[in-house]
């Protein structure tokens, strides 16, 4: 019984700290007044546009039309059409600033045009995230936004992540780091707050599949987001499809390496990839696993 109780009580503490950070959060977006979001739609820019609709627009969304536009005007999310994240994902992002009432500002944006992205250096986000934001920061100016905030975390600072010193040079705001807050406090947190995205699996950008060096193309980003919609099509909850040339690297949970490797579903999976330009589909035994492209760096 000790040990449970103990268990219980640490599992409230950590409750308890993740709602303070919370409002910490939203006391931080209240002290800007106005605040652009960009959003991918995924479990942390998700939750950051809830907590700043929740700071900015909770009391002023009811009561009247007049008020409900005076809050509208408050937050502003910002959202990349682009060729490296899945459709999908550009939908489900639209369908949760609707599900908020918030608006929704979606601008085409090419990477493959942005100077020495196809190539693919070990820097590559840094020069991708300096164009998004370059154009993201214009449009929340034109909207009269002088805060722009994105969704990173204090688990992003543990990786090679060039792409923070794009926000950093830019001056993005980094609210849930400047909270605190973690991953885990995020999931928990939208799971209390009843958003969708608490056990959305993490999709990064389709860039991050492509071994460094190798020349990112139109083509490719195809094969790749076919593999991937395939996999979740079938139903596995968190993976990647690394690619090496023409070869399919699959990541996967531990947990379900063995499924995939059931006779029927292996061979469907295999043809599946050879008809979107695969010419060989492997299985990674070390399973899922964030940056493993960043394995290589380390060498």
């Amino acid at each position: 019984m000790p040990k449970i109780d103990e268990k219980i009580n640490r599992q409230q503490d950590m409750a308890q700290e993740a709602f303070e950070k919370l409002e910490r959060l939203k006391a931080w977006i209240r002290e800007k007044g106005k605040i652009a979001i960009a959003c991918s739609g995924g479990v942390d820019s998700a939750f950051l546009l809830k907590a700043a609709c929740d700071a900015l627009q909770g009391e002023e969304s009811h009561g009247g039309t007049d008020n409900a536009d005076a809050a509208e005007n408050k937050v502003l999310a910002i959202t990349a059409d682009s060729r490296v994240f899945p459709g999908r994902e550009r939908s489900e992002s639209i369908e949760f600033c609707k599900s908020l009432n918030c608006r929704q500002i979606l601008f085409r944006f090419d990477e493959m045009a942005v100077p020495g992205f196809a190539d693919n250096p070990p820097d590559r986000c840094y020069i991708c995230k300096t164009a998004l934001f370059t154009r993201m920061k214009a449009i929340a100016a034109e909207n009269g936004m002088e805060v722009l905030a994105e969704g990173s975390n204090m688990d992003d600072l543990g990786d090679y992540r060039p792409g923070l010193r794009a926000i950093e040079e830019l001056h993005i705001a980094s609210p849930l780091r400047e909270a605190g807050l973690t991953k885990a406090e995020i999931r928990f947190l939208s799971r209390e707050l009843g958003l969708p995205t608490w056990q959305k699996p993490s999709f990064a950008c389709l860039a991050s599949r492509f071994v460094y060096g190798e020349t990112i193309t139109e083509d490719k980003l195809a094969m790749v987001e076919q593999g991937e919609q395939l996999l979740f099509s079938l139903g596995f909850h968190q993976f990647r499809v690394r690619i090496h040339g023409t070869l399919a690297r699959i990541e996967l949970l531990p947990e379900e390496l063995d499924r995939l490797l059931t006779p029927k579903l292996r061979t469907e999976i295999a043809e599946k990839f050879r008809s979107f330009g695969f010419s060989y589909v492997t299985l990674d035994l070390q399973g899922y696993r964030t940056g493993s492209m960043n394995e290589g760096l380390r060498v």
